[in-house]
């Protein structure tokens, strides 16, 4: 059993295991933004980002309307032509669609980086920032905790169901920067003609370089 395990190991630990994380985190990044960019320009989503746009100090100038959203939100699967007219008027499918073009760019980006270093480094980058604005929304959005409705559990560090969606997105953060210091330090390295996933980690081959300095 032991030899087992031990076998097991050293396939996770392979040369290339490093290598073919990394790809996977460029891939899962850039289905992540494809995915939810392109879920932007629905008005479901667009309606369900209304809490959070509206409470942040740097983004609900985007809004008409921001502090009216309360009485007009819907919930997913409903249909009320009423609280979309309002959605429209307010300007917040204008600004999802917007939103969703530059996850789109993002996501786009990072996969793009399987080709192009360069390119994957604006990705990466772009990737990487964008979850510290979508964390701030765990301090200025109300509804990212349990509402005090009667329950003993309510507010910090009760997480709401749209906290707990934020929240993932610091596995998202450090994702990223893994992707983008792999990224600089390939730039640093020079042209390679090898894959992808053939190459080594940037991380190895980087400290390598730095050894024979």
């Amino acid at each position: 059993m032991n030899m087992i395990i031990r076998q097991g190991l050293s396939l996770i630990a392979a040369p290339r295991s490093n290598r073919i994380g990394i790809v996977a985190m460029k891939i899962a990044i850039a289905i992540i933004f494809l995915w939810i960019g392109a879920l932007k320009f629905v008005p479901y989503e667009a309606d369900s980002i209304t809490p959070f746009v509206a409470n942040s100090p740097v983004m609900s100038f985007f809004y008409d309307h921001p502090t009216e959203y309360k009485e007009h939100m819907t919930h997913e699967g409903e249909f009320k032509p009423a609280q979309r007219q309002w959605q429209a008027a307010n300007n917040t499918y204008g600004f999802s669609k917007g939103l969703g073009a530059l996850e789109i760019a993002i996501g786009a980006l990072t996969l793009g980086g399987l080709g192009s270093r360069r390119v994957g480094l604006l990705g990466a980058a772009l990737a990487f920032a964008t979850p510290f604005v979508t964390l701030s929304f765990l301090f200025t959005t109300p509804e990212a905790w349990v509402s005090a409705l009667g329950d003993a559990q309510h507010g910090f560090p009760y997480l709401s169901g749209a906290g707990r969606l934020v929240l993932k997105d610091v596995a998202l953060l450090a994702g990223a920067w893994l992707v983008l210091v792999d990224t600089a330090q390939a730039l640093l390295l020079g042209p390679t003609v090898e894959t992808e996933i053939a190459r080594p980690s940037s991380v190895t081959a980087f400290a390598r370089s730095r050894r024979t300095v």
